[in-house]
């Protein structure tokens, strides 16, 4: 079943957050039985052309590419879907006119304002006519909730036909808050229960990114019935292995 497919019927996926522009970490987390990566334009050095490499070696691994687009600005979503991108994660989207945004800038029309190019999406122009069918049918369109605006206008947000999902972003939500990283703090709570519940009434699946590699964490947004679970990242894995592993030697 496509990822299209699991997020409309809220079956439970879990991915990670590629932040580091090498091939091979790509790979090894591509097959380390995720259902989707997510390579990182807004909070990383990672340039269109690095991103191109990295969605080519995700796909190969028959693991679903998405890209955290660094704004909601249509030049960028319209070269990284002509990447061969499966779909985008938009930052801060707060109104409904920001989905509105995003929605005209990953379709061609009638849906949209996109313009059409021939690049590795559409295999140089050979399946261009495919391409057109899978984007109208398969393309993912996942929002970020991650500031207290978009709690505001979140039910108006998750109306949007052409919304698959959303996932919150704990850091900037509670920077919005004004108690950065403060995950505990009341208003951090209360805002996520708000989140939740809002959510509960739409048919799109939830998300939450549990930033530090923690299983028990991710156990729990599950339990709430979170479906879209990202899996900390690439250097968060990478550091805590290490720190741990030198640290059980020296002891």
């Amino acid at each position: 079943m496509s990822l299209k497919n699991l997020l409309k019927n809220n079956k439970l996926t879990v991915g990670s957050w590629i932040t580091l522009a090498q091939p091979a970490i790509a790979e090894i987390m591509a097959r380390s039985n995720v259902d989707w990566l997510v390579v990182d334009m807004e909070h990383s050095v990672i340039s269109l052309q690095e991103a191109e490499m990295l969605i080519r070696i995700i796909e190969l691994c028959n693991c679903t590419p998405l890209v955290r687009l660094s704004n909601n600005e249509p030049v960028q979503i319209k070269r990284i879907m002509d990447a061969g991108a499966h779909g985008i994660i938009v930052p801060m989207v707060n109104t409904l006119d920001d989905v509105e945004q995003a929605v005209e800038a990953l379709h061609y029309p009638p849906i949209g304002k996109r313009g059409v190019g021939l690049a590795r999406a559409q295999r140089y122009g050979e399946k261009f006519e495919e391409y057109k069918e899978w984007l109208s049918n398969e393309s993912i369109l996942i929002v970020q909730v991650e500031h207290y605006l978009a709690i505001e206008n979140l039910d108006e947000i998750l109306s949007h036909k052409y919304v698959d999902g959303f996932i919150v972003g704990p850091y900037d939500l509670s920077a919005s808050l004004g108690i950065a990283g403060d995950f505990n703090h009341p208003s951090m709570i209360e805002a996520i229960d708000k989140i939740t519940k809002i959510a509960r009434k739409h048919s799109v699946s939830m998300g939450y990114h549990i930033v530090p590699p923690d299983p028990k964490a991710a156990r729990e947004k599950i339990n709430q019935g979170y479906t879209f679970i990202a899996y900390s990242t690439d250097f968060l894995m990478l550091g805590e292995s290490c720190r741990n592993g030198i640290s059980e030697i020296r002891k």
